[in-house]
């Protein structure tokens, strides 16, 4: 018997921007549920005018604290974390069930009206509902007209408001029918634990340490000051940081240039430096490239999002990246940060917070850069605790060398043996030792592993840094021909895993390839995985491509969350399914740390924030814990390692 289902959705206000501060600090701020929508199962749905004085039924609050009773909005954790607010107490999310993230499973929009187009619902949602929540769910400007108020009220548009009330009544029915739709392709019950723990981690946030926040903004403005104030003088520009006026500057000294963004300015200060043309220039282009650091936009981010017990909260989208179920980063962004290099963080750290701006620049030369590298430094253990951070050790690759079945690259890594070396070794045929015999064609073995993976070629290498490591162009072609000569279970499974796709997506028939399947249903081309999850492709069809190949094209989000046809190739699909095994991977990982009563405050990408007791638990223990195989991943030779520290940050 199916359990009994609450659909909600609310309307409120708050004094605080929900985009930039998430809602967990939104709820913080002078905040009130105005209209409450509901419906149990397929009953009428109902409005409660909480604005205007009128009280939660008892039955809805019953089944709200009722576990037995399934509580389902589109992006629950907003409803959920509003009414935790409204109550008092932190909601469960184990009842909850969010419509969102079981579309984003199928690949569809993470926006309701998107998704409610795509799956052609009875109910749509109404634009005109856009214009009401700007009116009655912000602040507004105070004006003579308006009487100086900074809010909107039921009673200064009672006509709007009833249009209001029937817009959050319509996103009831929009989702009910979005959700009667999904129905016919269940999250496995596991997907939904995974939920129920993610929002667990969101719930529990991680703590910000607000003095090395505050020290490194006012850093950053100083700096800001003192650079553009140089860079006036250096030009005489009205507005030095203007692009146009920039390029007009150089041209009148002789230096012409197309871009003058990070990279092109990079490469115009190497030009500049080793042919000692204009050291006026060259100075203000390493100006520039200090200026064009934006560390600081995160420190802000984290100084507008702390809850007031100092903690963030909400950093991270439950299948985020729907095409392979990966978590994003939200507020924050955790999953693109700059990677600390320097060896004196904890001496970095104190300058910071100390006010000594002058020291740091004195010992680095580059401030901006040093404010980069302290940025995951910000996340700090609550008293009394620490950080153990864990990681698994070139998971893609060891996902594909066993999706593939190309044995001597799992052999490599039962022997715990260097992959870079081992790569180059197989490559050339020689031995490789990193700072030993045949050292120097490592680095070939690291760009080749880190671009060919997925059916890269000369771009590819190009993009992931092969000519800044001092790779010349000419020796791409046969650097890409030696990599797949080492690996031609990986090459064969390429093309094997288009075809069943091809073949699939022309007779509808099951296929297998190794570890991976292949069906179709519902005019969706479906990949299911070893965990068992699925990947979807929806509406595929074979299209002749700009080569004049057979190729895979299906329905999906493009850019600027557009629904727009797309193409698809053998790398790009086998990429997806290594990095949605290397998900499932961290998500089962992640799920034994917390049956282990450990708390996961963070992770980013293949690495696991906790925040545990001083001396509770050992790194060794943790990575023995992340390091064991599920029952699906037989064979995988899966490895961690791991830091314990007073401050987040990457080895």
């Amino acid at each position: 018997m199916s359990r009994k289902r609450l659909q909600i959705d609310i309307e409120t206000y708050s004094n605080v921007d929900l985009p930039s501060c998430g809602v967990y600090r939104y709820v913080e701020g002078d905040f009130h549920i105005l209209l409450f929508a509901y419906a149990f199962d397929d009953e009428d749905v109902k409005c409660v005018d909480m604005a205007c004085g009128e009280k939660l039924p008892q039955e809805v609050v019953n089944a709200i604290f009722d576990d037995s009773i399934i509580k389902s909005a589109w992006n629950a954790q907003f409803e959920r974390t509003c009414l935790s607010k409204y109550f008092g107490t932190q909601l469960s999310p184990d009842s909850w069930q969010c419509s969102m993230v079981w579309a984003a499973s199928l690949s569809l929009s993470l926006k309701l009206k998107l998704a409610a187009q795509v799956l052609k619902t009875g109910e749509q949602k109404d634009d005109a509902g856009e214009r009401l929540i700007r009116y009655f769910s912000f602040p507004c400007k105070p004006t003579k007209a308006n009487g100086g108020r900074t809010r909107n009220l039921p009673e200064h548009a009672p006509e709007d408001w009833e249009k209001f009330k029937s817009y959050c009544i319509q996103d009831v029915r929009t989702e009910r029918d979005i959700r009667r739709k999904l129905e016919h392709f269940p999250l496995p019950l596991q997907e939904w634990d995974y939920y129920h723990m993610d929002q667990r981690i969101n719930d529990r946030g991680v703590l910000i340490d607000k003095e090395l926040v505050q020290q490194a903004i006012i850093c950053d403005m100083m700096m800001s000051e003192e650079m553009t104030k140089r860079a006036y003088e250096l030009t005489g520009l009205e507005n030095p940081n203007s692009v146009s006026q920039l390029k007009g500057w150089l041209e009148e000294r002789g230096i012409s240039v197309d871009s003058l963004g990070k990279k092109n300015v990079a490469s115009l200060i190497t030009d500049l430096d080793k042919h000692s043309v204009d050291a006026e220039a060259l100075d203000m282009m390493k100006l520039r490239l200090q200026m064009a650091k934006s560390s600081v936009k995160k420190y802000q981010a984290a100084e507008r999002c702390i809850c007031a017990d100092g903690r963030v909260r909400g950093l991270f989208q439950f299948y985020g990246a729907n095409r392979t179920g990966r978590w994003a980063g939200r507020l924050l962004q955790l999953q693109n940060l700059v990677k600390n290099e320097i060896s004196t963080l904890d001496e970095a750290r104190d300058l910071v917070k100390m006010g000594c701006f002058d020291m740091i620049e004195s010992i680095y030369g580059n401030s901006p850069d040093i404010l980069s590298q302290l940025i995951r430094t910000m996340l700090i253990p609550k008293p009394g605790c620490e950080f153990i951070v864990a990681d698994f050790s070139a998971i893609e690759a060891r996902v594909l060398a066993w999706l593939s079945g190309e044995q001597w690259v799992l052999d490599a890594f039962v022997r715990g043996e260097d992959l870079y070396c081992a790569t180059a070794s197989q490559m050339f045929g020689v031995p490789v030792v990193k700072h030993g015999i045949n050292g120097d064609l490592r680095q070939k073995g690291k760009i080749s592993t880190l671009a060919c993976g997925y059916g890269g070629s000369v771009g590819a290498l190009i993009s992931m840094g092969a000519l800044d490591m001092g790779l010349k162009e000419n020796e791409l072609p046969d650097i890409i021909s030696s990599w797949r000569d080492a690996n031609p279970h990986t090459v064969k499974f390429w093309y094997a895993v288009e075809k069943a796709a091809i073949d699939t997506i022309k007779d509808h028939n099951d296929r297998t390839v190794g570890r991976i399947s292949f069906q179709f249903s519902a005019n969706t081309l479906w990949i299911v995985l070893p965990s068992g999850r699925r990947l979807a492709y929806i509406k595929p069809k074979l299209q002749s491509n700009r080569f004049g190949r057979m190729a895979v094209t299906f329905e999906g989000l493009g850019v600027n969350n557009k629904w727009v046809r797309q193409e698809t190739y053998s790398g790009k699909i086998v990429e997806n399914i290594t990095q949605a095994t290397a998900r499932d991977l961290l998500a089962e990982a992640m799920k034994r740390l917390e049956n282990k009563g450990l708390d996961i405050v963070g992770h980013v990408h293949d690495e696991v924030i906790l925040e545990v007791p001083k001396g509770s638990i050992t790194v060794d223990e943790v990575c023995s814990i992340m390091n064991q195989n599920p029952k699906w991943a037989d064979g995988m030779p899966i490895d961690s390692d791991g830091y314990t520290g007073d401050y987040y940050f990457k080895l």
